[in-house]
């Protein structure tokens, strides 16, 4: 129960602070700081989303990967929410993008490959990241998901083997 607490609050603020952070300030303003602050982001929970993955398939019993990717699949799409909102600053990269609120759903839309239409990247830079996103989601998210799935279903597999050893033992 402690676990889904911790779980829950540490999701919730990365969403407060995703509302409350002035990324207003970045963008056109600031380019250099915005593109160092995605990359460096990006970057960090790739290597973090990965070394969850190591650890399920090397069936490390001391990692808690459903704890630790569950959140940096939040952070992921906070991070590229952050970046397009930042982004439609520039005038002439998206269409319909005007608050964080539509870059956190133009992000879960690409996530999802829903693609509604009603918000979409116009210019380059925003097509790129985009781009960037699709794979980025594919390659670490999807990977991410695998091994989340895999090790739930060797819990599951294992569970009634345990239940069996002590009902067979002594």
């Amino acid at each position: 129960m402690r676990s889904w607490l911790v779980r829950v609050g540490i999701a919730a603020a990365v969403v407060v602070a995703y509302f409350l952070l002035p990324l207003d300030n970045l963008g056109p303003q600031r380019p250099v700081l915005s593109w160092v602050l995605f990359a460096v982001l990006l970057t960090v929970v790739a290597v973090l989303l990965l070394r969850q993955i190591r650890h399920v398939l090397l069936n490390r019993p001391d990692s808690r990967p459903g704890v630790v990717i569950s959140l940096l699949i939040v952070l992921s799409v906070h991070v590229f929410s952050a970046t397009y909102y930042a982004m439609a600053k520039s005038p002439g990269e998206f269409s319909g993008l005007h608050t964080k609120i539509d870059a956190l759903y133009f992000t879960v839309v690409t996530l999802a490959t829903v693609g509604y239409g009603d918000i979409h990247p116009q210019g380059q830079v925003a097509r790129v990241v985009t781009v960037l996103q699709i794979t980025y989601s594919f390659v670490f998210l999807t990977a991410a998901a695998t091994a989340l799935t895999t090790r739930l279903r060797d819990m599951v597999v294992r569970r009634p083997e345990r239940g069996r050893s002590r009902r067979d033992g002594p």
